[in-house]
């Protein structure tokens, strides 16, 4: 008898993502609603993002995962989203302790009534927030020309003693080297594929400068990790993650995967910048990462600052031309765009180390 187990049943997996997404329909018509959160509830505000569905209500937040599944996660049990919520709360709660308030059950009671932390059976898992105040998030403050100079400076006071209180993280210098050649792998396939209207020969020679810049790099990668310089961090540090109160908070880190939380603070940092910059702040970048070597008393390389530019620059890219490549109507417009804006940007920190 074959000890092997037995081949996936596509059919019975295809029925299941089918039931969960008609469960969650369910579930998004009644958090959608005032009744879900109490007599004299406010108006509920609705956003959709890739993974989850967003309820805003009053100065409350509560969000739905999504029972997706692919290569990189699998939501589709229930167990899993709820491993997943939990995850979230307490990978967040290092630098927006008071925005992240648990996670609370969505149940449904014998009667076939749902309720948030009612009788019943567990349906679903919900991540419970504090709103933030979206006029101080930074993408918005960029956008209105509001960003001063003293409020990064708060944010950098912020993440430095976050990123001092974290322990190296368990990564063998060419383990982190390997990290980067995968993702440059996938980089190099999907900004490639021939069905984008895209410049693929001066792609082409592009990501060939990036692969002789990680070659010439591998050296102070690896430094880096021997120095115990490279941490478990936020992993998706981006302007619409960053709240500029007082203090600052941090939300919405990478919860999925511990791997791509692995990074140099320093990458981090420019990776924010590079946001910043595509936004129309681009002096943002220098004040982050001069601060940053400041107040850690450690320097980083010109060179490897221009190597994390322009890697997340084409990561950024790839992920942007990774929506067309998912089932249904995607705005083409939209993410080609952003994929030749995120190009360009590697371009110019790819041709600033040749001027070196």
């Amino acid at each position: 008898m074959s000890q092997h187990a037995p081949p996936p049943d596509d059919n019975a997996t295809a029925t299941l993502l089918d039931t969960a997404a008609a469960d969650t329909a369910r579930f998004v018509e009644f958090l959608s609603s005032r009744r879900a959160y109490g007599r004299g509830a406010d108006p509920v505000e609705v956003k959709e993002t890739h993974k989850s569905w967003v309820f805003l209500c009053g100065d409350e937040v509560y969000k739905l995962k999504k029972p997706v599944r692919n290569h990189l996660q699998d939501l589709s049990p229930l167990a899993a989203r709820e491993q997943n919520s939990l995850n979230e709360v307490r990978l967040n709660r290092r630098l927006a302790s008071d925005i992240y308030l648990g996670v609370k059950a969505l149940t449904r009671s014998p009667t076939g009534e749902l309720a948030i932390e009612g009788e019943g059976a567990v349906v679903d898992w919900l991540v419970h927030m504090r709103r933030v105040p979206e006029v101080c998030l930074l993408d918005q403050m960029i956008r209105r020309g509001e960003v001063a100079g003293e409020r990064i400076e708060a944010l950098l006071d912020v993440l430095t003693q976050f990123y001092r209180g974290l322990a190296p993280a368990s990564v063998t210098p060419d383990g982190y080297v390997s990290r980067f050649e995968e993702q440059q792998y996938e980089n190099r396939r999907i900004l490639t594929i021939e069905r984008f209207p895209l410049d693929r020969p001066a792609i082409l020679q592009s990501l060939d400068a990036f692969d002789s810049c990680l070659s010439d790099c591998r050296p102070l990668l690896e430094f880096r990790v021997e120095n115990g310089a490279v941490v478990e961090g936020h992993g998706d540090l981006r302007p619409e993650h960053v709240c500029l109160t007082d203090p600052p908070v941090v939300i919405d880190c990478l919860e999925f995967s511990k791997n791509l939380r692995i990074v140099d603070p320093f990458d981090e940092l420019t990776y924010l910048g590079l946001e910043c910059a595509l936004l129309g702040a681009p002096d943002i970048k220098d004040q982050l990462l001069r601060g940053y070597a400041a107040r850690s008393e450690v320097d980083c390389p010109s060179e490897l600052l221009v190597f994390y530019e322009s890697y997340r620059a084409f990561l950024r890219a790839r992920l942007c031309l990774a929506h067309l490549l998912d089932p249904g109507d995607q705005d083409e417009e939209k993410w080609i765009g952003k994929a030749r804006a995120y190009n360009a940007a590697a371009d110019r920190a790819l041709i600033s180390l040749e001027r070196r």
